[in-house]
């Protein structure tokens, strides 16, 4: 378990720091004998600043139940 919350942390602090991730992805449009047409679209990601705090949150709930020793 503890493993998963520093994954959970370490997700929700880069959630935090990078709020957008751009790619760009290519389509085939037509493609005529020895020709072809393609199109680039440039996409994002975005997620609110919140989202990252509630992940990273997790992250710190989970690290202090797994570190309780059960008596």
């Amino acid at each position: 378990m503890k493993t998963l919350g520093i994954v959970l942390v370490i997700i929700g602090i880069v959630m935090i720091v990078f709020r957008t991730i751009n790619f760009t992805t290519e389509k085939k449009v037509a493609d005529v004998g020895p020709i072809e047409i393609n199109k680039k679209e440039e996409k994002s990601v975005n997620w609110p600043l919140y989202a990252g705090i509630i992940v990273t949150a997790a992250g710190v709930i989970v690290l202090v139940s797994s570190g309780k020793s059960k008596a």
